[in-house]
């Protein structure tokens, strides 16, 4: 360890465990995060509708269930990516304003139909 370190941790004992804190409890609130799941099967979003915070980034994990692909497109929260069958996908998205957020599978648009609610 750097001899400037230790001598920090010598003079200042409380502000090097003050700060040790600090920097898990970050760690911790964004590890305690869980991701948002949609799955695709029957070539529907299941669910189909979510709610996620506003005004947060968030995770989205995009399961496919269905032995085929399906393209997860959104033009309002822009998303667009072919999930191969059996496989997923991960996406960072936001932070999103409150409101609504329509999704769809682009080879199933008259059944792979969701919203996202960002309140």
């Amino acid at each position: 360890m750097p001899r400037s370190i230790i001598m920090l941790i010598r003079h200042f004992p409380l502000a090097a465990a003050a700060a040790a804190v600090f920097a898990w409890s970050g760690f911790a609130s964004q590890a305690a995060e869980t991701p948002y799941t949609l799955t695709i099967k029957d070539h529907r979003f299941r669910p189909e509708t979510l709610t996620v915070p506003a005004g947060k980034e968030f995770t989205l994990v995009v399961i496919n269930s269905d032995p085929t692909a399906e393209e997860l497109e959104s033009n309002d929260f822009h998303v667009e990516k072919v999930i191969a069958g059996g496989k997923q996908a991960t996406f960072q998205v936001g932070p999103l304003t409150a409101g609504t957020y329509g999704f769809f599978g682009e080879r199933h648009m008259d059944t792979a139909l969701g919203n996202l609610f960002a309140e």
